[in-house]
């Protein structure tokens, strides 16, 4: 194989991560709470971690969203972001948007009984979180 080769697939490889990144951009910009929910799901992060942590560790749950809470959770621990934090606004939001857009298919999932039992901070916490979640238009 000629050294051709190699450095195209080296640069389909980063085309492909790029497209892919750019994607995810695109997703959590997308996704991303509109107006003051933003700063509120900032807020409240502390006691979102802590309700996935507890919804991650209960086995009455179904498997699939044990693993995806699992999951967020290594997303949430690993050191490197989607989007770096030195982009304004979305750099130190992304964690926040990503809890968000798993726990909105958590909580449709699991039922807002099992996450309401779980939360572990405040009724006006609980509330936000499910405008967060996109709950109340659907009341």
């Amino acid at each position: 194989m000629t050294g051709s080769f190699w450095w195209d697939l080296l640069i389909g490889v980063a085309s492909a991560l790029l497209v892919a990144w750019l994607a995810l951009v695109v997703v959590l910009i997308v996704v991303r709470p509109r107006g003051g929910l933003l700063r509120e799901a900032l807020r409240l992060l502390p006691d979102v971690l802590r309700l996935v942590r507890a919804l991650a560790a209960d086995p009455a749950l179904p498997r699939g969203i044990r693993i995806r809470l699992g999951l967020l959770l290594a997303y949430l621990a690993f050191p490197i972001d989607l989007i770096p934090d030195v982009i304004p606004v979305l750099g130190y939001a992304d964690d926040a948007i990503v809890v968000i857009a798993v726990l909105r298919g958590v909580i449709r999932r699991a039922g807002l009984e099992a996450v309401r039992a779980r939360w572990p901070g405040t009724d006006d916490g609980f509330a936000v979180l499910t405008r967060l979640a996109g709950l109340d238009r659907s009341a």
